[in-house]
């Protein structure tokens, strides 16, 4: 999936909400050609992510601005660290300053809870991914984030998979009813897409099963005794994915079970933002 189409409207809608018709406090006391350095400062434990971005930001702002970069998106931080200098135009630094450390922030806060969640399935083939559970607007920035974080991505949208959940199901009237009327859809349109299905019952699996013709089976809010159950049922004939009601406490349990992914929508709608700073230096 590319996401800089994404990316690059989402910077220019931040730009244009936050600047508009100029950043009057900075024009009104800072002289055009001053010239200036900043650091951005880390302020939290964590996992940095957003450098990257910053750097676009930074760019678009003012194609003159020079990054220093010390640190790499993906990089364990600690308080006191420095993940890079940028210097030019001090107007044009005080106009990049807060959208840098904004997306930076909230990325850093989603790498950060993403590489624990990772953390807790070490040794395991389970992949921790995320979900469409997302900041309108943002979420290209989020799933980045998430990799970044060592989590996979889902997918990015109703666009590029086919996910048929309960509301899906019970709207076409049956698991078989649903899958069919898929497969016809993408035959009729021409399109080569995933087909994932969510089940509630293993009678649900056995159905799934029969029908065939899907890539992935999610296991919905089925609690752990199910859940190897299904597995064992499934036995590698489609890949599997836990969701619902699974936490950190839990995690690898569910991950013990055998299944190949563990979807979690608190990587990106239950975040803290990492503390970090741009400071003149």
């Amino acid at each position: 999936m590319n996401y800089q189409p994404y990316i690059d409207q989402l910077i220019s809608l931040a730009i244009a909400e936050d600047i508009g018709d100029g950043d009057h406090t900075s024009l009104s006391c800072i002289s055009p050609d001053a010239l200036g350095k900043m650091k951005l400062l880390v302020k939290q434990e964590g996992v940095i992510a957003g450098i990257a971005i910053a750097r676009q930001i930074f760019h678009r702002i003012d194609a003159d601005l020079q990054m220093e970069q010390l640190l790499e998106d993906g990089a364990k931080v600690a308080v006191g660290d420095i993940a890079f200098y940028v210097s030019g135009k001090v107007l044009s630094l005080l106009q990049a300053e807060r959208l840098s450390l904004n997306v930076m922030q909230r990325m850093s806060g989603v790498a950060t809870q993403t590489a624990v969640y990772v953390t807790q399935l070490e040794g395991l083939k389970t992949k921790v991914i995320d979900t469409r559970k997302t900041t309108p607007g943002m979420r290209a920035l989020d799933k980045l984030a998430v990799k970044i974080g060592g989590g996979g991505n889902h997918r990015m949208g109703l666009f590029d998979m086919i996910l048929l959940k309960d509301n899906h199901i019970d709207f076409a009237g049956s698991i078989e009813s649903a899958i069919r009327k898929a497969q016809d859809y993408l035959q009729r349109s021409g399109r080569n897409l995933g087909i994932e299905v969510e089940v509630r019952s293993l009678d649900d699996v056995r159905t799934v099963m029969r029908v065939g013709g899907v890539q992935r089976i999610m296991l919905d809010n089925f609690d752990i005794p199910a859940t190897k159950e299904a597995v064992a049922l499934i036995n590698g004939q489609y890949e599997t994915e836990s969701s619902g009601g699974i936490t950190l406490e839990n995690l690898r349990a569910y991950a013990e079970c055998g299944v190949d992914f563990i979807s979690v929508g608190a990587l990106t709608h239950q975040i803290k933002s990492l503390d970090l700073s741009l400071k003149a230096c």
